[in-house]
């Protein structure tokens, strides 16, 4: 997983002593296309809980819609990635540092579960959809960490307990998926230089080849695996980075759209709008006027 770093966030906890957050709510009116977030990673365990609209949100390199009640899962070191899916999309994320659940003796739930979690031995699936118990739960968490009253860490500690419970009774992968991901992660390392590579830099011409060669493989084989990895074309993967990084400069007013194609790669404004309507579903100039 050090291979790549450079996608890891970090990711610190206001109690360091009792290590799990809550973003608030997020109510502001979006934009149907807008990245929610971008690609990255974090050892703690992430839990998205939609309360209206609907989202795309890609997990290793599978893209999952998500409604309105659903529960994406995001398992520890898991690569995800957020697409808005609807104008009133609001939801909740809650980051768990499993620390936080480690036993100070070995016992049987460190070592059947808390551990196995960690290392990615017992992997969950990503959507849960229609469970109301663990609705139930993910409610009374946010509530308990919202009004914090006396006792609040010994009630969201239950709950986490209970939340994971329910997880392993009901939503674990299966062994096939579970070396699937184990597979996938092999492979996303091998291509870690290409990614960071891309990322740094964008706004340049990136041949094949020497993205192959940062990768130690040939043309086609470099092609085959970058498919396989990321679900997308290189060619496609590569303008998904750079129309994602055209949308800070879309919410400001200093460039017009001629200027953000050509700060985000593009050397023609009729292929970036084309481009950007592919991925946003509307053109640059509708999403730049929808949030100004």
């Amino acid at each position: 997983m050090e291979k790549i770093s450079h996608l890891r966030e970090p990711m610190p906890m206001p109690d360091p002593s009792f290590p799990i957050k809550i973003n608030p709510l997020q109510t502001e009116k979006r934009v149907v296309g807008e990245t929610l977030f971008v690609h990255h990673w974090h050892e703690h365990m992430e839990f998205l809980f939609f309360i209206t609209g609907s989202a795309t949100i890609e997990c290793g390199s599978v893209p999952i819609a998500f409604q309105a009640g659903d529960l994406c899962v995001v398992n520890s070191n898991e690569l995800h990635y957020g697409i808005c899916g609807s104008e009133d999309i609001s939801y909740y994320a809650m980051i768990v540092d499993l620390s936080l659940l480690h036993s100070h003796a070995v016992d049987a739930i460190e070592t059947k579960f808390i551990t196995p979690i960690t290392k990615n031995r017992i992997l969950f699936q990503n959507r849960i959809t229609g469970d109301k118990e663990i609705s139930r739960c993910m409610f009374a968490i946010v509530r308990e960490l919202e009004h914090k009253e006396l006792g609040y860490e010994l009630s969201i500690k239950s709950y986490l307990y209970l939340l994971l419970s329910l997880l392993v009774r009901n939503y674990v992968a299966t062994v096939s998926e579970l070396d699937e991901y184990r597979h996938k992660l092999k492979e996303l390392e091998r291509l870690a230089p290409v990614l960071k590579h891309i990322d740094d830099n964008y706004r340049d011409k990136l041949p094949v080849q020497q993205l192959a060669d940062l990768a130690g493989l040939s043309r086609f084989h470099f092609s085959r695996l970058f498919k396989q990895v990321t679900d997308k074309s290189l060619v496609d993967y590569i303008n998904l980075v750079r129309i994602n990084k055209s949308e800070r400069l879309l919410r400001g007013k200093q460039m017009n759209i001629s200027e953000i194609a050509l700060a985000t790669g593009f050397s023609d404004i009729y292929y970036f709008s084309r481009t950007f309507k592919k991925f946003k579903k509307v053109s640059p100039s509708e999403w730049r006027n929808s949030i100004l």
